[in-house]
């Protein structure tokens, strides 16, 4: 146990700054991925290793979201496996900075994997609402559509983001009340959010405003940053 503790306060000094994260990352995701980095780091697992086993988890839970007709406990599987996955893939980086053995081709590895999933997600969302959803009207099938063309421009403007831009200092920074603020305001585009709406995949209704509803937060995040990321590079 106390060599436990010991490689958790290791991967404490590990973390990425909390700048541009939302309250789930901060306070449940990058917990859980310390705690499941430790563990590896006490058996002896590589980042990659980590980051494999975090795809295991979320792909599977993807794949029956497709093929399973929707209900309370399915709904409850798929989160804990996309939020265990989502989990790793933060415990892979820590895995990684803590032993300072990260890698191109990890790096390379764990983005691939990330643009699997942000297409697949919404992909599976889109089959489950025309095989197993009484919409209220077709044009439903339209939002799993849009909330995938969303994703993906994020996902691919942040990559570049980081690529063009100067590379700035990434240590841990205390929070201040604005920072607070975004975090709070940065809480409906997380990852961990449209994880979390699966648990109410066995309520149709429930889960179409919920996924709606985050579809519009997403468009008005994508509006934003694509703004604001022009006028940095600019």
């Amino acid at each position: 146990m106390s060599d436990l503790l010991e490689v958790l306060r290791l991967l404490s000094t590990a973390q990425k700054s909390a700048r541009g994260v939302s309250v789930y990352s901060q306070f449940v995701n990058r917990p859980a991925g310390r705690l499941l980095a430790a563990l590896a780091y006490r058996v002896g697992a590589t980042p990659n290793q980590v980051t494999a086993v975090g795809a295991l988890f979320t792909f599977p839970a993807l794949l029956a979201v497709a093929l399973v007709r929707p209900g309370t406990a399915m709904g409850f599987c798929v989160f804990a496996a996309l939020a265990t996955g989502f989990a790793l893939d933060s415990a892979d980086g820590q895995l990684a900075r803590s032993r300072r053995s990260g890698s191109i081709s990890g790096e390379w590895l764990d983005h691939v994997l990330d643009c699997i999933k942000t297409v697949s997600i919404h992909s599976v969302v889109l089959i489950s609402f025309y095989r197993f959803f009484d919409l209220p009207d077709p044009r439903f099938l339209l939002a799993p559509m849009a909330f995938q063309l969303v994703a993906v421009v994020v996902f691919f403007a942040g990559i570049l983001r980081e690529q063009l831009r100067p590379r700035t200092d990434q240590a841990a920074v205390p929070m201040t009340r604005r920072s607070v603020l975004r975090s709070l305001l940065l809480l409906p585009v997380d990852y961990g959010m449209v994880c979390v709406i699966f648990l109410f995949l066995g309520s149709q209704d429930l889960f179409l405003g919920l996924y709606c509803a985050l579809l519009a937060a997403h468009v008005l995040f994508m509006a934003a940053f694509l703004v604001k990321s022009f006028r940095e590079l600019s």
